[in-house]
């Protein structure tokens, strides 16, 4: 998973005031599919590999993650300079490679009963519909909702990546999580980036100005891409319990 520096600075940087970026959000959309498009290309590498050269994966996989993130950091400040001539291809690139961070994720998916290529879908779905609806009520949230809301998920990520650290140290140990808790965690983590996709569409208007988009639209895919995660470990959790 991506860090999310990039959207809790746009939190931070929202204060209430009026609109700096009114056309930044239609203007970073297309870039945003774009990088969807560009990760799901790098997935279907990444599980290519896995298949035909499984002794592979593993080192490109740690190659591609630190890449990944140098990356994130590199054309996001980039992008922040709204340098996009050279800021677009950094963001392709990450994109391509965040795809292929993610091969292992989706191959446990792809294996686990009631979950594979449908449950691929359905956390495909999932993230197109919390789109449509973020957009309508992000869009129309007073100052004082919108600040609140945008302070809660942030508190909320960061606790919620403070778990997963702990998570990730116990599993190193050889300690794996329970089911229920891994449903649970699952669970929080959707509702946290669902609540993320309605303060993007109000925070990034306050925040970027419109030749910002690129940074705009990194945010949104750092979004779409964390609630994609959390729900497809959502499914594969319930379909995985004891």
């Amino acid at each position: 998973m991506s860090s999310t520096s990039n959207f809790r600075q746009a939190i931070r940087e929202a204060r209430g005031e009026a609109l700096v970026g009114p056309n930044v959000i239609s203007k970073a959309l297309p870039y945003v599919g774009a990088g969807l498009v560009l990760t799901a290309i790098g997935t279907y590498g990444g599980l290519h590999v896995l298949e035909t050269n499984p002794g592979l994966f593993m080192p490109t996989f740690w190659v591609a993650l630190i890449a990944s993130l140098v990356l994130f950091f590199i054309s996001s400040s980039v992008a922040a300079k709204a340098n996009n001539s050279v800021a677009l291809p950094l963001l392709a690139t990450f994109s391509l490679l965040e795809g292929y961070v993610l091969t292992g994720l989706v191959y446990v998916a792809l294996q686990t009963p009631n979950v594979g290529v449908w449950g691929i879908g359905i956390a495909a779905l999932g993230c197109g519909v919390t789109f449509i609806v973020a957009r309508q009520i992000g869009s129309n949230l007073s100052e004082k909702d919108g600040m609140a809301l945008s302070r809660t998920v942030q508190l909320g990520i960061i606790a919620l990546f403070v778990v997963l650290l702990i998570q990730l140290g116990f599993a190193l140990f050889g300690v794996h999580t329970p089911s229920f808790l891994e449903v649970a965690i699952s669970g929080i983590g959707v509702l946290l980036f669902v609540g993320a996709a309605v303060v993007d569409f109000f925070v990034l208007p306050r925040t970027y100005r419109d030749e910002q988009y690129l940074s705009a639209a990194l945010s949104m895919y750092l979004t779409y891409i964390n609630l994609f995660i959390f729900i497809l470990r959502l499914l594969i959790a319930l379909n995985s319990r004891d």
